[in-house]
């Protein structure tokens, strides 16, 4: 019986060993996998390194260092006491909370809504999902937006910030795509017991969407917090800014934007003053990014792959 097994069928190439994927790799490629991976990292970790360096640097190792350090001899706090001795910063930061918290929530609801619907035959149909589709592709521009936010008073307004994002394209080909995993069944058999859509969406779908709606959720609020251009465009009241139209007007304007905000003599290098906004801008993303990771790969593939 062995010696059958084990003979070859004419015309067929057939090798008794493991697949390719399955084999250990070699030591040459392992060590350059390894030297690979450690070379992204440097390039990525090296500059974030020195932004939380050099705001953390004293003026004297700033000024001899060139402008930028990359390990403080004698750190301090000087910037980001000079960065909070006002309320610019703390205004900011709480707008920014504001319409991240409150734009993620809308845009959340939106996208489950429109996902859930349209993953369903039954409730609307190819046009909606096409004319979303079409988003991605194709925007209004920035004329026509700035005259329908003016048109609907929106003006000087956060929720000019909030409302144009409420709803994102690929967030909703994700959400969709993973609704449309759910097995029919299921809905099919809660919809014979007598339950609405609506309970059906919020007691069975989406207690089984955890992962991908803090993936989408994610997403929305990176977007959200990171966004400056709307801010530019809409908000002529700098008490409404967010923390990124802050920290762009730090860098481009340095220490004469942090006295005339400030309105405090600036003791701290423009240059530790812009890194500690950095800082301050990307250390809530950081806080939050770990909290989600354990969902982020499992709601993107199982978001973006059906079957």
């Amino acid at each position: 019986m062995t010696s059958l097994l084990n003979r070859k069928a004419p015309g067929l190439s057939y090798s008794p060993t493991r697949p390719a994927w399955k084999e250990k790799p070699s030591l040459l490629y392992s060590s350059l996998k390894a030297l690979i991976v450690v070379g992204v990292t440097a390039c990525i970790g090296l500059p974030v390194l020195v932004v939380f360096a050099t705001s953390f640097a004293d003026n004297q190792q700033i000024i001899h260092a060139g402008g930028y350090v990359l390990w403080p001899t004698h750190p301090n706090l000087d910037a980001y006491r000079t960065l909070f001795s006002g309320n610019l910063m703390i205004r900011a930061l709480g707008v920014s909370a504001f319409i991240t918290v409150i734009g993620t929530a809308i845009a959340l609801f939106v996208t489950i809504l429109l996902a859930y619907a349209t993953s369903r035959p039954v409730l609307f149909g190819r046009p909606v999902v096409l004319a979303v589709l079409f988003t991605m592709l194709f925007s209004a521009g920035i004329i026509p937006m700035y005259l329908m936010i003016k048109q609907l008073g929106l003006i000087d307004s956060l929720w000019s910030l909030i409302l144009p994002g409420a709803l994102g394209g690929f967030n909703f080909v994700v959400m969709r795509s993973f609704f449309m995993g759910i097995p029919g069944e299921l809905i099919e058999s809660a919809r014979i017991d007598g339950a609405s859509d609506w309970k059906i969406l919020w007691t069975m779908v989406l207690p089984l969407s955890k992962a991908v709606t803090a993936v989408v959720g994610l997403f929305y609020a990176v977007g959200i917090w990171n966004a400056f251009f709307n801010a530019l465009l809409y908000l002529n009241d700098t008490a409404k800014w967010p923390v990124q139209v802050v920290l762009r007007s730090y860098v481009l304007q340095g220490k004469s934007m942090a006295a005339d905000q400030l309105g405090v003599a600036v003791q701290a290098q423009p240059q530790s003053l812009q890194m500690a906004v950095v800082v301050v801008a990307l250390l809530p993303i950081l806080l939050v990014y770990p909290f989600l990771q354990r969902h982020f790969t499992k709601g993107v593939i199982t978001g973006a792959v059906k079957g």
